[in-house]
């Protein structure tokens, strides 16, 4: 097991260097160049050149990635000239906001989405199981960003139940303080996530449900209930595990449109607002830090693997 995380996490390494690579050479073949990007239409072509030089834009691509890859190594993830403060420090105070709202809607999605791949897998073809599979359907075809509006349209304007805006403050504390203002955020990133697990925890469900081994715990007499909670679900969560860490890349980028539904001052609303004005070491940062959180999914799901099931063995990579 050791042997294998150890070999994954140097595939990790692997990965993230190919993805900086390629994401900083699209950001850098840009139309007029970074420097035009940064300073927009109004600067002269002399103060694009002098700010090209100074910032080294002006060297050899793969000068540039080196020289920026080994700040990064340092710590350093470069300047703002947009938020005039160091990128870090932006990250610092968008990111703890991001995880909070993408681990709580997690949570809360599985909370929701185990009981009812269980109730759809032992109500098989009865209306619970209709009834689950067209609400799962509607709300997995339905996009974010639609989904967002009709629950601040319905919650925050008709029904004025909870706030149409998320907390607008720089404390965890603080947002966790003004909760009301997270729910409809939740809520929007969750329920996608709910449709898409209780699918295919219905479907592992019922694949082990026709097991030879089912057959043999009912002969033996167990009870149908504790066939279900001890054996058979925890030998389903293995697809929901798979579904967690692929879906990383894909929470995240629902937390940008989220975020900027909701005007949430997390990490995707800060990506959302630089990329319009072309701040790359923001836009730089943020997709590093997406790789990274989406390698470490995929590396803990396939750790989650061997927990859940003993008869996964990760005795060579």
């Amino acid at each position: 097991m050791q042997r294998y995380v150890l070999h994954r996490l140097l595939q990790a390494v692997v990965v993230l260097f190919l993805v900086s690579v390629v994401v900083f050479v699209m950001l850098h073949v840009l139309p007029g160049g970074a420097g035009r990007a940064i300073l927009g239409k109004q600067a002269t072509p002399l103060q694009v050149a002098q700010f090209d030089h100074r910032m080294g834009y002006d060297r050899p691509l793969p000068v540039q990635y080196w020289t920026w890859l080994s700040q990064v190594l340092r710590g350093n993830l470069g300047f703002s000239y947009k938020l005039n403060q160091p990128v870090s420090a932006a990250l610092g105070q968008a990111l703890p906001k991001t995880a909070l709202l993408t681990a709580i809607s997690i949570v809360v999605a599985l909370l929701l989405a185990i009981p009812l791949g269980m109730l759809q897998a032992v109500r098989r073809n009865k209306p619970a199981d209709h009834v689950g599979t067209g609400v799962a359907f509607v709300l997995y075809a339905t996009p974010t960003f639609f989904l967002g509006l009709a629950l601040v349209l319905i919650f925050g304007v008709d029904l004025r139940l909870l706030p149409a805006e998320a907390p607008q403050t720089n404390s965890i504390a603080a947002i966790l303080g003004s909760f009301q203002g997270m729910v409809l955020p939740i809520a929007t990133l969750a329920l996608g996530m709910v449709a898409l697990f209780s699918r295919y925890l219905r479907s592992s469900i019922l694949d082990n449900l026709a097991e030879d081994w089912v057959r043999t715990a009912r002969a033996k007499g167990l009870s149908a209930r504790r066939i279900l909670l001890r054996h058979v679900l925890r030998n389903s969560l293995t697809s929901v595990v798979t579904l967690l860490g692929l879906s990383v890349p894909w929470v995240l980028a629902g937390s940008v449109i989220v975020e900027q539904v909701f005007n949430y001052p997390g990490m995707g609303l800060l990506f959302w607002n630089e990329a319009q004005v072309n701040d790359f070491p923001v836009e730089l940062a943020v997709v590093l830090v997406v790789g990274v959180a989406t390698v470490l999914g995929n590396l803990l799901a396939d750790i989650g693997y061997a927990l859940l099931d003993p008869r996964v063995r990760y005795g060579r990579p």
